[in-house]
């Protein structure tokens, strides 16, 4: 089952805290087992692959309950249920989110100050605009993959409407950038042979000429996928050199037949397709600079200690 949105999750963990003080991980566990959550769900992680999914949104769940004033928190890294969460659950309320908290002048305030305007009207009343239900780190993560997509593509369409030879020279940054070809000067005199609207050559594997790697690279529109028959015929050259390494990169996709076909070679043969070219450039700062940097501070609960 998918794992409930952390506005969802106020109310459990709000029942979970009056029953005496807890923490995010016990409490992300209760949940879990009351849920009937499987073992990957309960580890599944955030696109940045530092927190689990479940344990974030506990700890959002919590963090928004404490500003309403309904959980607090007595010693480190433990929270209980205040009198008046405890008197809100008293009511028996079917759902707790921040829409209910926002009734609350407190919160309201707090609210309004980090940044939730959009949930109230013009008079300061709660309007029928439903709150964002993802935490902010969710936030975070889907609007860096929404960027990081479109900088994908840009990419592409740039390196379309340049010329055979451009493509050669990203093919050659990207090398030396991922630690390929030595320097810029050797890696493009080894992959300077245009031909058939690409580039063919062989790059070192490392800076001592030990061991080569052959390139093809087809600059294909999308909508043209790579097929077999070309990676057969790059195969066959590899063969004919006697090579056992090649990688293959195209700015379109390669069909399914040519992907299979290379899955059970002698010779190692990598497929680079466009979006992969693209995402290797983005992560080795190939055509792309650097524009805003974040940085993103927790509490340094060692600082408060006074054990």
């Amino acid at each position: 089952m998918l794992i409930p949105d952390y506005q969802t999750l106020m109310l459990p963990v709000l029942r979970l805290a009056a029953e005496g003080e807890t923490r995010v991980a016990d409490v992300a566990k209760r949940v879990a087992d009351e849920l009937g959550l499987t073992a990957e769900e309960r580890e599944q992680l955030l696109p940045s692959g530092r927190q689990r999914v479940l344990h974030n949104r506990v700890h959002w769940a919590k963090f928004y309950l404490s500003k309403a004033g309904l959980i607090a928190s007595p010693a480190r890294g433990r929270f209980v249920a205040t009198e008046k969460g405890k008197a809100l659950l008293a009511s028996g309320p079917e759902r707790i989110d921040v829409a209910l908290l926002l009734q609350d002048p407190e919160f309201r305030a707090f609210y309004r100050n980090e940044g939730g305007d959009a949930a109230e009207g013009a008079g300061g009343e709660v309007s029928d605009a439903a709150p964002v239900t993802t935490t902010p780190e969710e936030q975070i993560d889907a609007a860096h993959a929404t960027l990081t997509a479109a900088l994908r593509d840009e990419l592409l369409q740039r390196i379309l409407a340049n010329s055979p030879a451009f493509f050669e020279q990203v093919i050659v940054d990207l090398l030396v950038a991922m630690g390929y070809g030595g320097s810029h000067k050797d890696a493009a005199a080894q992959l300077g042979r245009s031909g058939d609207g690409g580039v063919d050559g062989v790059v070192n594997e490392d800076r001592l000429g030990l061991d080569r790697i052959y390139v093809q690279a087809k600059r294909y529109a999308p909508g043209s996928p790579v097929g077999r028959p070309d990676v057969n015929g790059f195969v066959g050259s590899l063969v004919g050199l006697g090579a056992t390494k090649g990688v293959f990169v195209t700015t379109s996709t390669f069909s399914q037949p040519a992907r299979d076909f290379v899955k059970h070679l002698t010779q190692r043969v990598i497929l680079i397709d466009g979006r992969e070219l693209a995402d290797l450039m983005i992560e080795h700062g190939v055509g792309v600079r650097e524009y805003r940097k974040v940085a993103f501070k927790r509490l340094d609960e060692d600082f408060f200690g006074e054990e």
